[in-house]
């Protein structure tokens, strides 16, 4: 018969185990223009992170990121810390779909900084993230901008892939956002879903029963912009929603399955940007 001193040994040898195997990573970088064509500055990876720059460009860099850990997992904890020089133009993406798993413990910590300098231009464009049934995230967006700086940011969020006949019931996602310009604070936003998130997202005022939500955040933006943003709205197959204020535009798409919310997604980035969007989202 077990004990109650053999089952804590029992249950801290578990926690010890799962903690050794929980990823770690960050990446830290920066960019600036080198005779008004942008090069890669300093460069730190660490843990399961790694960046890649695929292709040369006549101005702007890409950049790709990479997760060897092949997911995020309850415990994890990643930091990615990005600054885009004066002048410098860089769009960044991600390899694939970033998949959070299931966790009987803690939340997984993904830790974002992004910093832009005057008449610089970041465009944060990485694919999907995919919550499992059970995933547990907490993420932070912080954003500074310098006042002649623009920005192309846009995160996409779906809970269970439909497609393969799984939802997401239960789990825990918070993501806090802060956009700084000049200094000053111009958008501030924490959405917290936490225990049964699928009764959540069924309610007509919440979801309407969407598993695919997403966000597009665009600066400087102003009422031309949504205009010329909603030319096409009749076409969109999710519900899109798009305004501006403080200087920045943003879109809200909400959809019933992650495919229509990726055709919405980059129809209007497609209108923002003014040029191609990184070519591993066509893939």
């Amino acid at each position: 018969m077990q004990t109650e001193s053999s089952r804590r040994e029992a249950a801290a040898a578990t926690e010890q185990l799962f903690a050794a195997n929980r990823a770690q990573g960050s990446v830290q970088f920066d960019v600036r223009s080198v005779d008004d064509v942008t090069r890669r500055g300093k460069l730190h990876e660490s843990g399961s992170l790694r960046v890649r720059f695929p292709s040369p460009e006549q101005q702007g860099l890409s950049a790709v990121l990479v997760n060897t850990a092949g997911g995020v997992a309850g415990g994890d904890r990643f930091s990615i810390d990005i600054a885009v020089g004066e002048s410098a133009r860089l769009t960044l993406t991600t390899a694939a779909a970033e998949k959070i798993y299931r966790s009987h413990g803690p939340s997984a910590q993904l830790d974002i900084t992004l910093k832009v300098a005057d008449d610089g231009h970041l465009g944060w464009l990485p694919q999907e993230t995919i919550l499992f049934d059970q995933a547990r995230v907490e993420r932070r967006i912080d954003i500074e901008l310098a006042p002649r700086a623009s920005l192309l940011l846009c995160e996409s969020v779906i809970f269970g892939r439909s497609a393969m006949g799984e939802t997401m019931r239960h789990g825990r996602f918070i993501d806090r956002w802060r956009l700084r310009v000049g200094g000053k604070l111009v958008f501030a936003e924490t959405v917290r879903l936490d225990g049964e998130i699928g009764p959540l997202l069924d309610r007509p005022a919440v979801a309407k029963g969407g598993v695919a939500v997403g966000t597009a955040l665009i600066a400087p933006g102003d009422s031309e912009l949504v205009e010329r943003l909603r030319e096409n709205a009749d076409l969109f197959g999710a519900e899109v929603g798009i305004t501006a204020w403080n200087g920045i535009a943003m879109a809200r798409f909400c959809a019933q399955d992650a495919a229509r919310l990726r055709a919405d997604m980059m129809a209007v980035l497609r209108r923002a940007a003014g040029r191609a969007l990184p070519r591993l989202w066509l893939s």
